[in-house]
């Protein structure tokens, strides 16, 4: 595995891949890599003959008052996890790389970004968007690889992607989680053991909403009842829980297509997310 931290030096590499005909994957982290992040990486080994994994902490998608000081890093530990997983480039570009002096540019992806994490973090999707598009336009890769335990993310990068006609593949991995059913987030570490136990609250309470929506309850009263299970468990404050269309991440009520059930809560220190597919009733 190399480590890359020079511009000019993924470049060569990268233009050696594709003169040999190569197919590129690149898996775009902010590092602390657990089992979720492993699984992207997996998967992108199943589909290209070379991967990128990039670690960048990236301080465009981080809110006043969020948690860039505080966030995990990892390098040593998630460089020797990826070398044990086989893949070829670990990027690790420095914040004067990816933000250099007079960097002006800001892509903002609307309609799909502005509910949901978008409501609650503002900026956070232009940072995100913004930052991949540098990522994709640095690696060039045939395909990209991203986590539906994000899945707005997952929805902000394709439609940017759609809309400025990059020449990528983006594909979506399920969410990884814990036995208990806890997605695997690097947040995680912030919970106390005691309010670890208590966070199995909120994929318990997204899969009991969903099964109650595909079998006809009123929508309004399942999500009651969800935010009602949450907040027994000591969640709070609870930011969302919305059935959405899952392409435009518009609110329904209907239950017709293609939908997902996503939310978003505080416990103690941690802010945890999660979403679950909800079958449709008709």
């Amino acid at each position: 595995m190399q480590i890359i931290r020079e511009l000019s030096a993924l470049r060569n590499t990268v233009r050696t891949w594709q003169t040999n005909n190569r197919r590129i994957a690149l898996v775009p982290t902010m590092g602390a890599l657990h089992a979720g992040h492993m699984a992207l990486v997996a998967e992108a080994r199943k589909r290209a003959d070379r991967v990128v994994v990039s670690l960048f902490v990236n301080p465009t998608q981080f809110a006043p008052g969020e948690d860039l000081a505080a966030y995990p890093r990892k390098g040593e530990e998630d460089a020797a996890m990826l070398e044990d997983a086989g893949i070829d480039v670990l990027w690790m570009p420095g914040v004067e790389t990816m933000y250099p002096e007079g960097f002006a540019t800001t892509i903002s992806v609307a309609g799909v970004s502005e509910g949901l994490e978008g409501a609650h973090r503002p900026g956070h999707f232009d940072g995100v968007a913004t930052v991949v598009a540098k990522l994709l336009g640095q690696v060039q890769p045939d395909l990209a690889l991203f986590g539906e335990k994000d899945f707005q993310q997952l929805a902000v990068v394709r439609k940017m992607v759609a809309d400025l006609n990059i020449r990528v593949g983006i594909v979506g991995v399920p969410t990884e989680r814990d036995g208990d059913g806890l997605a695997l987030s690097s947040r995680n570490v912030y919970l106390t053991p005691e309010e670890r136990t208590a966070a199995r609250a909120l994929p318990d309470a997204l899969n009991e909403a969903a099964v109650a929506i595909s079998a006809g309850e009123s929508v309004e009263n399942v999500l009651q009842r969800a935010r009602a299970k949450l907040e027994a468990a000591g969640f709070g404050p609870i930011d969302y829980i919305e059935l959405c269309d899952a392409a435009s991440l518009r609110p329904v009520r209907e239950t017709k297509g293609n939908l997902r059930l996503l939310a978003a809560a505080k416990l103690g220190r941690a802010r945890l997310i999660d979403n679950v597919a909800v079958s449709a009733t008709a």
